[in-house]
Protein backbone atom coordinates (compact mmCIF):
# COMPACT_ATOMS: atom_id res chain seq x y z
CA UNK A 1 0.00 0.00 0.00
CA UNK A 2 0.98 3.62 -0.53
CA UNK A 3 4.17 3.20 -2.53
CA UNK A 4 3.56 6.49 -4.32
CA UNK A 5 2.99 9.97 -2.92
CA UNK A 6 3.65 13.61 -3.80
CA UNK A 7 5.14 16.65 -2.10
CA UNK A 8 4.67 19.80 -4.16
CA UNK A 9 4.94 22.60 -1.59
CA UNK A 10 8.01 24.82 -1.22
CA UNK A 11 10.74 24.38 1.36
CA UNK A 12 9.58 27.65 2.89
CA UNK A 13 6.08 26.20 3.35
CA UNK A 14 7.49 23.13 5.08
CA UNK A 15 9.66 25.26 7.37
CA UNK A 16 6.81 27.56 8.36
CA UNK A 17 4.44 24.66 8.95
CA UNK A 18 6.96 23.33 11.47
CA UNK A 19 7.24 26.68 13.31
CA UNK A 20 4.59 25.71 15.87
CA UNK A 21 6.68 22.70 16.92
CA UNK A 22 9.77 24.70 17.83
CA UNK A 23 10.45 25.50 21.47
CA UNK A 24 13.01 27.76 23.13
CA UNK A 25 16.00 28.34 20.86
CA UNK A 26 15.23 25.39 18.57
CA UNK A 27 15.34 25.93 14.83
CA UNK A 28 14.72 23.92 11.70
CA UNK A 29 17.80 23.91 9.46
CA UNK A 30 17.19 23.42 5.74
CA UNK A 31 19.79 21.01 4.32
CA UNK A 32 18.02 19.83 1.15
CA UNK A 33 19.38 22.38 -1.32
CA UNK A 34 17.15 23.42 -4.22
CA UNK A 35 14.04 21.23 -4.04
CA UNK A 36 11.68 21.05 -7.04
CA UNK A 37 8.03 19.99 -6.74
CA UNK A 38 7.93 16.20 -6.36
CA UNK A 39 4.75 15.11 -8.13
CA UNK A 40 5.46 11.38 -7.84
CA UNK A 41 7.71 9.92 -5.12
CA UNK A 42 8.31 6.21 -5.69
CA UNK A 43 10.34 3.67 -3.69
CA UNK A 44 14.05 4.58 -3.64
CA UNK A 45 13.37 8.16 -4.79
CA UNK A 46 15.03 10.95 -2.81
CA UNK A 47 12.56 13.11 -0.85
CA UNK A 48 12.58 15.47 2.16
CA UNK A 49 12.09 14.43 5.76
CA UNK A 50 12.25 16.31 9.06
CA UNK A 51 14.38 14.71 11.74
CA UNK A 52 16.66 15.53 14.66
CA UNK A 53 19.79 17.46 13.67
CA UNK A 54 23.23 16.08 14.48
CA UNK A 55 24.02 19.10 16.69
CA UNK A 56 20.54 19.47 18.18
CA UNK A 57 17.41 21.12 16.90
CA UNK A 58 15.80 19.86 13.72
CA UNK A 59 16.80 19.40 10.12
CA UNK A 60 14.95 19.30 6.82
CA UNK A 61 17.03 16.69 4.98
CA UNK A 62 16.92 14.50 1.90
CA UNK A 63 16.69 10.71 2.24
CA UNK A 64 15.93 7.73 0.02
CA UNK A 65 12.48 6.21 0.27
CA UNK A 66 12.58 2.67 1.65
CA UNK A 67 13.88 1.35 4.96
CA UNK A 68 16.04 -1.82 5.11
CA UNK A 69 14.08 -4.96 4.26
CA UNK A 70 13.76 -7.71 6.91
CA UNK A 71 16.50 -10.29 6.20
CA UNK A 72 14.11 -13.19 5.61
CA UNK A 73 12.79 -11.42 2.51
CA UNK A 74 16.28 -10.90 1.11
CA UNK A 75 17.31 -14.54 0.91
CA UNK A 76 18.70 -15.28 -2.54
CA UNK A 77 18.54 -11.62 -3.62
CA UNK A 78 21.44 -9.40 -4.61
CA UNK A 79 19.77 -6.08 -3.85
CA UNK A 80 17.62 -4.56 -1.14
CA UNK A 81 15.12 -2.19 -2.74
CA UNK A 82 13.77 -1.19 0.67
CA UNK A 83 10.39 -1.16 2.41
CA UNK A 84 8.46 2.09 2.17
CA UNK A 85 5.83 1.39 4.82
CA UNK A 86 5.31 -1.01 7.69
CA UNK A 87 2.88 -1.69 10.49
CA UNK A 88 4.21 -4.36 12.85
CA UNK A 89 6.49 -2.23 15.03
CA UNK A 90 6.58 -5.03 17.62
CA UNK A 91 8.83 -6.92 15.20
CA UNK A 92 12.50 -6.77 16.32
CA UNK A 93 13.43 -5.56 12.83
CA UNK A 94 11.36 -2.38 13.21
CA UNK A 95 11.37 -2.03 17.00
CA UNK A 96 15.09 -1.12 17.08
CA UNK A 97 14.34 2.00 15.04
CA UNK A 98 11.68 3.40 17.35
CA UNK A 99 14.28 5.34 19.33
CA UNK A 100 14.13 9.13 19.10
CA UNK A 101 17.13 9.46 16.79
CA UNK A 102 15.35 7.35 14.17
CA UNK A 103 11.98 9.14 14.16
CA UNK A 104 11.05 11.51 11.38
CA UNK A 105 8.18 13.35 9.77
CA UNK A 106 7.61 12.82 6.04
CA UNK A 107 5.97 15.83 4.34
CA UNK A 108 3.32 15.04 1.74
CA UNK A 109 0.61 16.82 -0.23
CA UNK A 110 -1.18 13.73 -1.58
CA UNK A 111 -0.75 9.96 -1.64
CA UNK A 112 -2.12 7.15 -3.75
CA UNK A 113 -3.60 3.73 -3.19
CA UNK A 114 -4.24 1.23 -5.96
CA UNK A 115 -7.95 1.04 -6.64
CA UNK A 116 -9.15 -2.39 -5.47
CA UNK A 117 -12.85 -1.70 -5.95
CA UNK A 118 -14.80 -4.13 -8.17
CA UNK A 119 -14.52 -3.16 -11.83
CA UNK A 120 -11.57 -0.82 -11.31
CA UNK A 121 -8.83 -0.80 -13.93
CA UNK A 122 -5.72 -2.78 -13.03
CA UNK A 123 -2.98 -0.80 -11.25
CA UNK A 124 -5.06 2.37 -11.30
CA UNK A 125 -4.04 4.84 -8.54
CA UNK A 126 -6.54 6.82 -6.51
CA UNK A 127 -5.03 9.97 -4.98
CA UNK A 128 -6.05 11.24 -1.54
CA UNK A 129 -5.29 14.59 0.10
CA UNK A 130 -6.32 16.67 3.09
CA UNK A 131 -8.12 19.09 0.75
CA UNK A 132 -8.48 20.01 -2.90
CA UNK A 133 -5.64 22.52 -2.57
CA UNK A 134 -3.36 19.72 -1.27
CA UNK A 135 -2.32 21.23 2.08
CA UNK A 136 0.80 19.84 3.70
CA UNK A 137 0.58 16.98 6.12
CA UNK A 138 3.10 14.57 7.63
CA UNK A 139 3.42 10.80 7.67
CA UNK A 140 4.86 9.36 10.90
CA UNK A 141 8.23 8.14 9.67
CA UNK A 142 11.36 6.29 10.70
CA UNK A 143 14.85 6.81 9.28
CA UNK A 144 18.28 5.24 9.46
CA UNK A 145 21.72 5.53 7.86
CA UNK A 146 22.35 2.13 6.30
CA UNK A 147 24.86 0.39 4.04
CA UNK A 148 23.41 -1.90 1.38
CA UNK A 149 23.15 -2.56 -2.35
CA UNK A 150 20.02 -0.76 -3.55
CA UNK A 151 20.80 -1.19 -7.25
CA UNK A 152 23.33 -3.56 -8.83
CA UNK A 153 24.76 -0.88 -11.13
CA UNK A 154 25.25 1.41 -8.12
CA UNK A 155 26.94 -1.15 -5.90
CA UNK A 156 27.17 -0.87 -2.13
CA UNK A 157 26.24 2.56 -0.78
CA UNK A 158 25.71 4.15 2.60
CA UNK A 159 22.60 6.32 2.53
CA UNK A 160 19.99 7.84 4.76
CA UNK A 161 16.77 5.86 4.30
CA UNK A 162 13.22 6.48 5.45
CA UNK A 163 9.80 4.88 5.51
CA UNK A 164 6.52 5.48 7.31
CA UNK A 165 4.07 3.68 9.55
CA UNK A 166 0.67 2.35 8.55
CA UNK A 167 -2.52 1.62 10.48
CA UNK A 168 -6.07 0.39 9.77
CA UNK A 169 -7.88 2.19 6.95
CA UNK A 170 -10.42 4.90 7.74
CA UNK A 171 -13.78 5.43 6.01
CA UNK A 172 -12.30 7.22 2.98
CA UNK A 173 -9.48 4.75 2.32
CA UNK A 174 -11.28 1.47 3.10
CA UNK A 175 -13.40 1.25 -0.10
CA UNK A 176 -10.22 1.61 -2.19
CA UNK A 177 -7.72 -0.24 0.00
CA UNK A 178 -9.33 -2.02 2.93
CA UNK A 179 -6.21 -3.21 4.74
CA UNK A 180 -4.25 -0.13 5.70
CA UNK A 181 -3.41 3.54 5.29
CA UNK A 182 -0.41 5.72 6.26
CA UNK A 183 -0.27 7.16 9.76
CA UNK A 184 -1.03 10.84 9.06
CA UNK A 185 -0.34 13.57 11.62
CA UNK A 186 -1.97 16.99 11.16
CA UNK A 187 -1.44 18.75 14.52
CA UNK A 188 1.76 20.43 15.79
CA UNK A 189 1.36 18.75 19.18
CA UNK A 190 1.27 15.34 17.47
CA UNK A 191 4.31 16.19 15.35
CA UNK A 192 6.28 17.02 18.47
CA UNK A 193 5.00 13.94 20.30
CA UNK A 194 6.14 11.71 17.45
CA UNK A 195 9.60 13.30 17.40
CA UNK A 196 10.23 13.63 21.14
CA UNK A 197 8.05 11.32 23.27
CA UNK A 198 8.97 7.85 24.57
CA UNK A 199 8.06 5.11 22.09
CA UNK A 200 5.10 3.89 24.16
CA UNK A 201 3.55 7.38 24.01
CA UNK A 202 4.51 8.09 20.40
CA UNK A 203 2.94 4.84 19.19
CA UNK A 204 -0.48 5.93 20.45
CA UNK A 205 -0.44 8.03 17.25
CA UNK A 206 -0.39 4.87 15.11
CA UNK A 207 -4.11 5.17 14.37
CA UNK A 208 -6.33 6.06 11.41
CA UNK A 209 -6.92 9.70 10.55
CA UNK A 210 -10.45 10.63 11.69
CA UNK A 211 -13.13 9.97 9.07
CA UNK A 212 -13.95 12.95 6.89
CA UNK A 213 -10.46 14.49 6.81
CA UNK A 214 -9.36 12.96 3.50
CA UNK A 215 -10.83 13.24 0.03
CA UNK A 216 -10.12 11.84 -3.42
CA UNK A 217 -8.45 14.54 -5.53
CA UNK A 218 -7.64 12.63 -8.73
CA UNK A 219 -7.65 9.11 -10.19
CA UNK A 220 -5.69 7.04 -12.67
CA UNK A 221 -2.59 9.27 -12.77
CA UNK A 222 0.99 8.26 -11.92
CA UNK A 223 1.74 11.75 -10.62
CA UNK A 224 -0.24 14.42 -8.79
CA UNK A 225 0.92 17.97 -9.29
CA UNK A 226 -2.11 19.45 -7.55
Amino acid sequence: MCNLYSQTKSQDAMRHLFDDVLQGDEELVDAVGNLPPLTGIWPDYVAPIIRAGAAGGWQLANARCGMPTPPKYLEGKKTDKGVTNFRNVASPHWRRWLRLEHRSLVPFTSFSELNRRPGAARNSPVWFALGEDRPLGFFAGLRVVWTSVRKLKEGEVTAELFGFLTCPANAEIAPVHSKAMPVILTKPEDWRTWLTAPAKVALTLQRPLPDGMLGIVTKGMREDGG
